[in-house]
Formats: C-alpha cells, sequence, structure tokens
C-alpha cells in the first residue's frame, strides 16, 4: 500500500516539475525578465521527484 502512495506521489511531482518548467521557458520567451520567480518550483519539485529531499 506504501509503496502505491509512493509512485502516485512520484508521479504528481513530476507532473508539476513538468508543468512549473513550461512556466519557466514561457516566461523566457514572454517576460524574460520575471523567469526567476517560477524558477524555484521547478528545481524543487524536480528534487522531490528524484526522490533526494
Amino acid at each position: 500500500m506504501e509503496a502505491e502512495a509512493n509512485n502516485k506521489s512520484t508521479a504528481m511531482d513530476w507532473i508539476l516539475f513538468l508543468v512549473s518548467t513550461a512556466v519557466v521557458v514561457a516566461l523566457l520567451i514572454f517576460a524574460n525578465e520575471w523567469f526567476w520567480v517560477a524558477l524555484p518550483f521547478s528545481l524543487t519539485y524536480l528534487v522531490k521527484a528524484l526522490r533526494a529531499m
């Protein structure tokens, strides 16, 4: 049961990482001086998805 909860959590972390990375790229294209606002979310969810935290 715990393994399923870990897999769902990791899947959600990967989805959030991809969404936040898309936001970073969009900000780099349209408002490059504000991309750093979304950068911590992208990096945080990458670390969580890789289970390094």
